[in-house]
């Protein structure tokens, strides 16, 4: 076993995880789009030549936001959250982690980034956002929990 840490602390600004999780006793992101939305957060990184840059994308099992109207998202390390994420959804949650060109990729690590989204605010809503917790192909991981 080797700890990698270090390496992909050095490489990764930021990482992405997209729920795909299907199972069948509650609603879930598989029958949400989640795979749909997966594949637009890939297009917008590709569209901005951000795809294979320290911006990681991984397929995860259930993030815990299990929803019938839209998949759930989280950007680490910056703490944030989103559940009921459409495919049409993903510019204006990436735009607002990474900015319109995919040019503000190094934030601050820590929890809290005051880029993220309140709780009471819509992604994209023109007011300033609170301090609330809120790639690529080849190298997609899996996470199931």
């Amino acid at each position: 076993m080797k700890d990698r840490t270090a390496d992909h602390r050095e490489r990764l600004d930021a990482h992405v995880l997209v729920c795909t999780n299907d199972r069948e006793e509650h609603d879930c992101c598989a029958d949400a789009g989640g795979e749909q939305t997966l594949a637009a957060v890939k297009d917008w990184l590709r569209e901005r030549d951000a795809f294979w840059s320290s911006i990681s994308v991984t397929e995860t099992g259930c993030l815990g936001l299990c929803s019938a109207d839209g998949a759930a998202i989280s950007i680490q390390p910056r703490n944030t959250w989103y559940s009921d994420v459409q495919p049409e959804d993903v510019p204006a949650v990436l735009e607002s982690a990474f900015g319109p060109d995919a040019d503000r990729v190094a934030a601050d690590r820590s929890v809290g980034d005051d880029r993220s989204v309140d709780s009471d605010q819509s992604v994209g809503d023109d007011r300033s956002a609170g301090d609330d917790q809120s790639v690529d192909d080849d190298h997609e991981q899996s996470a199931d929990d």
